[in-house]
């Protein structure tokens, strides 16, 4: 199967094979699921990570601007929680969802290996 995303449009080329080489007939399929799936984990942890210091760093800048105006205070304070309990939930869950796949028996962060189970 010829791939339609290379072809050649004169000085004009396409995506190229878009990290399928080697895949015949879908059999790197799942490792590419993989792939897919670590990375948009990781993206998602990052994502987390600079919101959480963008509203760490506008809650401190707001505790040292409050000027004893006991308002302004509590609403810094709440906003470096919200940071911190968003951050400590993005972390738990990952690890939440592999302790729920190792209780069923299923490597739920690697479903690869699942996949590969059931091919012939």
């Amino acid at each position: 199967m010829k791939n339609l995303a290379a072809i050649d449009f004169g000085n004009l080329r396409g995506l190229g094979p878009l990290g399928l080489e080697g895949a015949e007939g879908g059999a790197g399929a799942p490792g590419l699921f993989n792939k897919f799936l670590s990375g948009a984990i990781g993206l998602i942890t990052i994502i987390a990570a600079i919101w959480f210091t963008i509203n760490f760093f506008i809650g401190a800048i707001g505790v040292i601007t409050a000027g004893g105006d006991k308002g302004k205070l509590e609403n810094a304070r709440s906003r470096i929680f919200v940071g911190v309990i968003g951050l400590v939930i993005t972390i738990a869950a990952i690890f939440i969802i592999d302790l729920f796949g190792s209780i069923i028996g299923l490597d739920i962060l690697n479903p690869a290996e699942f996949i590969y189970q059931f091919s012939p």
